[in-house]
């Protein structure tokens, strides 16, 4: 959720901007790329990131099971205006920070339980409770984009991605590329190439980055990071090195 600034984030041909006020939501762990477009010194891009703990949202679907939309949205990324409801719980969930141990253990749960509670009664609900139902089509192909995110170098047959979620290869692909914006090859290229660029800014070898994340020819590997981010490897590198000491500088 931005409190200040704004954002630009995109999964395949798809693009999200949110500012000061709204907020991304992610049901599926996705490859975003994103980067700030508003910001300046005197007004710095600021924002709050909360992981959902689906098992939370489970529970309270199944307390209260008329909030149940078969309906309702699939798309992996949506953004809405953040409910004025959500700003106190989120508050008191940071003024825990540097409390001792046994108040957060206590509290902590309890906060986050009201901030998912605010979240199912608000627009976001529909796309939220998905997350809770074990066997919907997005808690599915949840699964099958956690291995491959965990799995990225490995080659895979569409077919066995299809058995992990439960759906016949072609309704597989179909629900797989609704929710994500991505064909299940599409979605392994771009966890490769994010991590890729991680490697890069880590000083790994150009040379050795593209073997390391599975590509077996680097100049299609190349190819495939220069259409992604813009520019070649070593010329990316650079760029972003760049960026770094000019903001350290600054500072």
């Amino acid at each position: 959720m931005v409190l200040q600034g704004a954002k630009l984030s995109s999964i395949g041909h798809c693009s999200f901007k949110y500012g000061e006020g709204q907020c991304l939501f992610a049901s599926v762990n996705v490859p975003v790329t994103s980067r700030i477009i508003e910001a300046d010194p005197d007004s710095p891009y600021l924002a709050l990131s909360l992981s959902i703990d689906p098992m939370m949202i489970s529970e309270l679907l199944v307390s209260n099971p008329e909030m149940v939309d078969d309906g309702c949205q699939q798309q992996a990324l949506i953004t809405a205006d953040i409910p004025d409801e959500l700003y106190d719980p989120f508050v008191r969930l940071l003024q825990l920070v540097g409390k001792p141990e046994e108040d957060r253990q206590v509290l902590e749960p309890m906060i986050r339980r009201e901030i998912c509670w605010r979240l199912l009664r608000s627009p976001l609900g529909p796309a939220l409770q998905r997350t809770g139902i074990k066997d919907s089509e997005t808690a599915r192909i949840g699964r099958v984009t956690a291995w491959i995110k965990s799995n990225y170098q490995q080659p895979f047959k569409v077919s066995d991605l299809a058995a992990m979620a439960n759906m016949s290869p072609a309704t597989f692909h179909r629900r797989f590329k609704n929710i994500t914006q991505l064909t299940p090859i599409q979605f392994q290229k771009q966890v490769r190439l994010q991590e890729a660029r991680r490697l890069l800014l880590d000083h790994q070898e150009v040379a050795n980055v593209g073997y390391e994340v599975g590509y077996e020819s680097p100049s299609q590997f190349s190819r495939d990071y220069r259409k992604l981010f813009g520019a070649p490897p070593g010329k990316d590198r650079a760029v972003m090195r760049s960026s770094v000491a000019i903001e350290i500088t600054e500072v």
